[in-house]
Parts: structure tokens; C-alpha cells; sequence
């Protein structure tokens, strides 16, 4: 089937590719795997505050990028508090002296001091100020404004008619990556639930958590409410409005938990040949904290997408692509906001964390006359397949590896798997591989070349990923509800199986959210309401103010200053 009634790819105005960069290592894999422009930003004052930039990292990335032709957009999209004025003329500084491409702000106090103080810097407004129509951006186009990066919440058809309305400023628009249950990220769950700012890049996830039931009975006894085959067909539970009397609301919960605000992720693959008809100026993937791994697979099948529709938009077929970010960890994929309306496969029930059938095994840190070397990134074994993703669009490379040359720890081992906490370095001789010669290996795979493997997934695991699939193709009226509805079943088959050899394993471990003052890490996170209002961090709040911006406190000086 042909797409029919787009507009010729030469008739507009081409798109660029924005990727995300929350350290120095992130950023130089976005551009070699073919990023347009890169988004950066310190930790204190661009909503990331697990972002590993100093401010002299900022200079050298965007040396880094201007040398290889791509643009960098820098955030300063904090909403600014009384205590983070003081920081901006350093950082104004710093940064007019490397010429960025743009500044993504929010805060009209800080979009008014830049516009006053370094006037020729191009500023653009952040998803945070949730622009979602097209008379806000043309207020935005008459203060002075460059760019809008339109909200999340944005749907194609209202995206559409902005670009009609609004034709002489650049628009924006994110295509990949994680959802908020919020207006655009402005939230205060994670402020209430753990003393972390959510609008000062701290937040904690709080909607993504397992919520449980539980019951108090009269002598004051708490009780976890197991809610089984037995329990269900006993009790109903509801919520009832105190102006609505009632009107009661069902609380759904299974054996799993609920996770009850838990969005998939944002995946416009499937749609990307509109966006692209549409001449959107910048399409942006979301991601700043997660790994390079993310930044460079993600980064290459939008690449090659994008690319391919312009070479032949009358074939373009997503498929191809889809498969290369099936090897990325996801909650599952949705079109989201896209069609205006969301269906209940936007939202994950089943579970919070990210799955794939591939991980990431590491990154290509140098390459010699005769080797890789490999720096590892998670558990190897021997008869692993490493799979070599290149910078540019060649199929990948494969190779099964037997033995493991540790060069970094000077251990030669063939036995026993490598672990990636001893931060081993391999050695990869070039003589391992049958049908390449040396020149084209260093060629074609330099340094920050990531390397994945095929994960080894649970019965549970499997049962995710086809759910997930299933609901991609159902959201896109590919397949039928039926095919969700089974592979859903096959799911919580899954998981009671999971749970009852669970419950026979006394020896599991669990993982649980740093909460409040106790779980503070004491670092200096921007919009941790413990550090920056408890006496118990005093100490470490002055050591802070001697530091650089954006830089934080180690593990031991946090360690050493807690009172």
C-alpha cells in the first residue's frame, strides 16, 4: 500500500533529527550515529540532575558537535527558585563564549533575563511551558521566541494546524521516549512522596511505582490485601468524591499490584512518514537519562528512517526500523497523543520496568593495528554472539566469543564469565573474524561503537514483549482486540507461575525507592527538598557552594558532611 496524499519529500522542508545527550560519552554517540543537533545541559538548572555535564564538559561537547556539523540546543528549562537566580550570570557566561545553536527555557523570568543579557542567543521554549495550540506560539514567535518544542499532549491534527497557522517559526515535536502522566512533566507527586522536585529535574518516577491494598482491621492490625481467585469474588472496592455522594469509582487491583499511572513509552515510528510530510522542523527523542546504548540504537533507526523516506516516501514502510528499537529496553510502545484520543494501550498494568530480547554487552573504547578493545557494559559468557552496530547503515556484525582478554585487569580467562562491576577491558583481535580484513574493521567500526547480545528472558519476560507487541498492532488497527486479549491472558499465566516459585525462594532480593530525609543521597540533587531544607545536610550545602556548577558531591564527601 502506497502513502498516498503526502506531500513530495522535495517539496518541504527537511527535518532534523534531535537527540538527547546527558553526558559527554551520550553526546559523542548521538552525533556519530547520525544525529541532526543534540540537547544538553548541567544537572542544576536543566530538569536532569542525573545529567553528567560540568559546565567545561558543555564547552567541550559542543566543540565536539560544531566539529562535526551538528547544532546543539542547550536547556535551561528549570523553573527557577529565589536560590537558583545567582547561577545564571556564571552560566551565561560560560556559555556565550561557545556559541550554542539555542537555549531551551520555560521560565519567562529566565527566558526575560536571557533575552535582556545575551540578546543574540536563540531561545527556545521548552515542553514545560505546555504549548499546546497555536495562539501560544504565536506569543511565544512575538516575545522573541525562535522555536516552540510543542507539548506531549500535542495530537498530529492539532500539530497540523499550528503548522498552518504559525509558518514562520520553528516547531518542535517529540517522537521517542519516555511519557509523563502529567501535563507535560509538571508534577508534584514525586514532591509529596519523597522530597523530590519534579520541575527542578529530580524527579523520583512516584507514578510508576506498585501500588498495594491494604486493610486496617479493628484493633488496629494492618493487613496486605492478597487479592486471589478466592478475595476477588468477596470484596469490591471504590472511591468516592466528597461532592458526589454516591457516585462510586471501582479500584481495580490484581495479585501483581497496580501500577496505576504508569504511561508506556512514546514510539511514533509508525507515523514518522507524517511528521515528515508535514515538515516539522525538529523531531526530538526524549532520554537524557538513559544509557548511551539507548542514545546510539535509538539514534540509528530514526537515521535511517528518516533518511530512507526522503530517498522514496512512496515505499516507506516502518517495519524495518521498528525492528532495530525492538532491541532497546521499553515499557512497550504507544502512539500516545498521536490520534488525540488515548486507548487503554498507552498504559502499561502489567508492569514498570523496561524489557528486550537484546542488552547492551559494551562499547568499543579504542581500536589498534590488530584489535578491539571493548569496554563491557554487562554480564559476558563464552559462546556469547556480540553483535557490532555500526555508525552508519551496514548491517550489523557478528562474532561468538570463546575466550576473554582482560587487558585492563591483566587476567586471561576462558572459563568463567566477565562481570561488568570489575569494569573489564577485552581485547578483540582482528584474526577473529572470517570475512573482514583489518582496514575495513577499523574503518567501519571506530571508537564508540556500542556492541549488544541477545538476552537470555523469562517465561514472563516473553509473555511482555508479545503483549506489548500485540497492543503496538492493535493501536495502529493492525491486528484485533482478540490477539491483545490473548496474549494478555498468556501474561498473567506468566506471572501467577512467577509468584509461586517465588514464594517457595526465601532467598530473593528486593529493590525499593529511596524515600524522604532516610533516602537521601546527600549529593546535592537540585529539588531535593531533604537536602536543601534538612540541618542534617548543612555541612554539605557549604561545601556545595565552593563547587563548580553542575558539579556535584561525591559519594564520600556526602558521606563525610552529613551531620
Amino acid at each position: 500500500m502506497k502513502n498516498n496524499n503526502l506531500v513530495k519529500s522535495s517539496a518541504i522542508k527537511k527535518s532534523e533529527l534531535l537527540m538527547p545527550a546527558g553526558s559527554l560519552d551520550k553526546l559523542k554517540a548521538a552525533v556519530l550515529y547520525g544525529a541532526d543537533a543534540v540537547y544538553m545541559g548541567t544537572p542544576d538548572l536543566s530538569l536532569r540532575t542525573k545529567s553528567n555535564f560540568t559546565l567545561e564538559q558543555v564547552q567541550e561537547g559542543i566543540a565536539f558537535a560544531h566539529a562535526h556539523g551538528k547544532k546543539v540546543y542547550l536547556t535551561l528549562n528549570i523553573f527557577s527558585h529565589n536560590s537558583d537566580i545567582p547561577k545564571l550570570p556564571e552560566y551565561l557566561a560560560a556559555i556565550r563564549s561557545v556559541h550554542p545553536d539555542g537555549v531551551i527555557v520555560a521560565d519567562m523570568g529566565v527566558f526575560h533575563y536571557i533575552k535582556t543579557n545575551a540578546p543574540e542567543l536563540e531561545l527556545h521554549i521548552s515542553t514545560q511551558a505546555n504549548v499546546c495550540s497555536w495562539m501560544s506560539v504565536q506569543f511565544w514567535e512575538s516575545i522573541g521566541a525562535k522555536l516552540v518544542v510543542l507539548a506531549r499532549e500535542v495530537s498530529f491534527a492539532e500539530l497540523k494546524e499550528i503548522r498552518e497557522k504559525c509558518p514562520d517559526i520553528k516547531l518542535e515535536a517529540f517522537i521517542h521516549g519516555s511519557m509523563c502522566m502529567t501535563y507535560s512533566g509538571r508534577c508534584l507527586l514525586s514532591n509529596y512522596l519523597v522530597e523530590r522536585g519534579a520541575n527542578q529535574g529530580n524527579c523520583a518516577n512516584s507514578c510508576r511505582w506498585n501500588y498495594k491494598v491494604h486493610m486496617r482491621l479493628k484493633d488496629g492490625t494492618l493487613h496486605e490485601l492478597n487479592l486471589d481467585e478466592n478475595t476477588r469474588e468477596l470484596f469490591e472496592f471504590f472511591l468516592e468524591e466528597e461532592n458526589r455522594g454516591g457516585e462510586l469509582m471501582p479500584l481495580v487491583e490484581d495479585e501483581r499490584g497496580s501500577y496505576i499511572l504508569n504511561a508506556k513509552d512514546l514510539c511514533l515510528m509508525p507515523k514518522l512518514n507524517e511528521y515528515l510530510s508535514l515538515g516539522i522542523d525538529s523531531l526530538k527523542v526524549e532520554g537524557r537519562n538513559r544509557s548511551a546504548y539507548y542514545v546510539a540504537i535509538a539514534t540509528r533507526a530514526y537515521r535511517m528512517a528518516i533518511d530512507a523516506w526522503y530517498k522514496d516516501p512512496e515505499n516507506w514502510r516502518p517495519e524495518p526500523f521498528m525492528r532495530e528499537l525492538n532491541t532497546i529496553p521499553n515499557r512497550g510502545y504507544s502512539l500516545a497523543f498521536h490520534e488525540g484520543r488515548l486507548s487503554h494501550h498507552s498504559h502499561n498494568f502489567e508492569h514498570t520496568g523496561t524489557v528486550a530480547e537484546w542488552e547492551f554487552a559494551g562499547v568499543i573504547s579504542e581500536t589498534t593495528e590488530d584489535a578491539f578493545l571493548m569496554e563491557v557494559k554487562n554480564r559476558l559468557e563464552i559462546g556469547d554472539v556480540l553483535e557490532f552496530v555500526p555508525h552508519g547503515s551496514r548491517e550489523p556484525m557478528l562474532l561468538r566469543i570463546y575466550e576473554f582478554d582482560d587487558v585492563k585487569n591483566r587476567k586471561l580467562t576462558t572459563e568463567e564469565g566477565v562481570h561488568a562491576g570489575v569494569k573489564p577491558i577485552l581485547r578483540i583481535p582482528f584474526s577473529w573474524f572470517h570475512e573482514e580484513d583489518p582496514a575495513t574493521l577499523r574503518k567501519d567500526f571506530p571508537p564508540f561503537t556500542m556492541v549488544r547480545k541477545e538476552r537470555a528472558l523469562s517465561k514472563e519476560e516473553w509473555a511482555r514483549l508479545r503483549l506489548d507487541r500485540a497492543a503496538s498492532l492493535v493501536e495502529q488497527d493492525r491486528a484485533r482486540e482478540e490477539k491483545y486479549q490473548e496474549k494478555r491472558e498468556a501474561l498473567v499465566d506468566a506471572l501467577i507461575e512467577k509468584k509461586n516459585e517465588e514464594e517457595k525462594d526465601d532467598t530473593r532480593s528486593f529493590r525499593t525507592p529511596r524515600m524522604g530525609t532516610e533516602g537521601c543521597c546527600g549529593r546535592g540533587c537540585n529539588g531535593c527538598l531533604a537536602f536543601w531544607h534538612d540541618d542534617k545536610y548543612a555541612r554539605a550545602r557549604e561545601i556545595m557552594r565552593g563547587k563548580k556548577q553542575g558539579e556535584m558531591l561525591s559519594n564520600e564527601e556526602a558521606k563525610a558532611s552529613v551531620g
